[in-house]
């Protein structure tokens, strides 16, 4: 079996938008997603809202489906007070909030703080210091916590989580220190694969996303870690190819997936122009046609 999630951008009026995540439920998609972003790519001169209101609302208009970021990062975040936001959409959703986290580019959220980026070593240390921090603001009822980069004095976390001990950590790597992270702190890990233009075909992407996947069962190795206590999630859209350029397109793609052992992978809705660039029909027949079969089926 694999779980299937679709992001949702955070570029639209909500009354465009709600509707969007209803339906993403009603299809019978596992989770839902909103990137974390101030600005990104090139929609940074777009429309753009922000991920925790968007999941606010979202866990308002929904009951079943998980809803998620994908991903926050410490580019413009401190771990006190978006623990107090995290903690705020889990009751809201009556805990179906999963948090996906990652160590932060050098891209439009950090130039527009007008501050310059870190150097790799820096970017990491920064990442694990979140990470750890932001796990202890949302399980401990007093934290105390002094970094390099971030620092916490008896911070409180009443009332705590509706799920406990908190949220899931669904960490995002792709490089040896930062699946390392992953390997210690996550309850699932999430790779891209191989990075954006150093591939040109599907199967040298899938080559590269295999290579990942066993690396991280390396890290896990590493600290005595079961391969079988943490989930793994791909991104689908981080591929040459669209993955619902067609339903035949999505269906291979999420079946290559499972037979790497990947448990969930993530999708995005189509888009009338620009990246992700796909037809709202192909969505519909992907809930239709491939789901339940990919919710039965096992791998070979």
């Amino acid at each position: 079996m694999v779980r299937i999630g679709i992001v949702i951008l955070p570029e639209h009026r909500w009354w465009i938008a709600e509707p969007k995540w209803r339906a993403v439920e009603e299809m019978g998609f596992h989770h839902a997603w909103t990137y974390d972003h101030l600005g990104w790519r090139s929609l940074v001169d777009g429309p753009w809202f922000g991920a925790v209101p968007t999941l606010s609302a979202a866990a308002l208009v929904t009951t079943r489906i998980r809803l998620g970021t994908f991903v926050a990062s410490p580019n413009f975040r401190h771990p006190v007070p978006f623990a107090r936001e995290l903690m705020t959409i889990d009751d809201l959703s009556d805990g179906r909030l999963t948090v996906g986290l990652g160590a932060g580019g050098a891209g439009y959220d950090t130039t527009v703080m007008g501050t310059e980026p870190l150097l790799p070593a820096d970017r990491t240390q920064r990442y694990a210091e979140f990470v750890e921090l932001l796990g202890s603001l949302l399980a401990m009822d007093r934290t105390s916590y002094e970094g390099k980069f971030f620092s916490a004095v008896e911070a409180r976390n009443a009332p705590g989580c509706v799920q406990r001990p908190r949220v899931p950590f669904v960490l995002a790597a792709n490089g040896p220190k930062a699946m390392a992270i992953a390997a210690r702190y996550g309850t699932g890990w999430v790779t891209t694969g191989p990075p954006t233009g150093t591939v040109e075909t599907m199967d040298e992407w899938w080559r590269g996303v295999a290579v990942h996947a066993a690396r991280f069962d390396e890290a896990l190795n590493a600290i005595g870690r079961a391969s079988h206590t943490i989930d793994r999630y791909l991104n689908l859209d981080s591929a040459p190819v669209y993955s619902l350029s067609s339903v035949e397109c999505f269906r291979d793609a999420a079946c290559r997936a499972r037979e790497l052992g990947f448990t969930d992978a993530v999708s995005h809705w189509p888009r009338h122009d620009g990246i992700y660039m796909g037809q709202e029909s192909v969505l519909e027949k992907v809930a239709d046609e491939v789901l339940p079969a990919l919710i039965t089926e096992r791998p070979h």
